[in-house]
């Protein structure tokens, strides 16, 4: 994990980037060796990482939701 992901804003990542990135915080974390205070900072992005994550999906599934939806009100015209 670069010094350069800390400066990309979470609400402007795609699912690939935050999911890339939140696997590298989950390595580090789990390689130890940082403070308590760097740990807890990498863990908040991880958190936030995670719910972005989340809301791509949930965008996803929605799409997908409505489009079958939308097929199935069709075949039934």
């Amino acid at each position: 994990m670069t010094q350069n992901d800390d400066a990309t804003p979470i609400s402007t990542m795609g699912y690939e980037a935050a999911r890339d990135e939140l696997v590298d915080v989950v390595k580090v974390l789990e390689q130890g060796g940082l403070d308590l205070d760097a740990s807890l900072a990498l863990w908040e992005r991880g958190e936030a990482l995670a719910s972005r994550c989340e809301e791509h999906l949930a965008g996803a599934r929605k799409r997908v939701e409505d489009a079958l939806a939308k097929a199935e009100a069709a075949q039934e015209s």
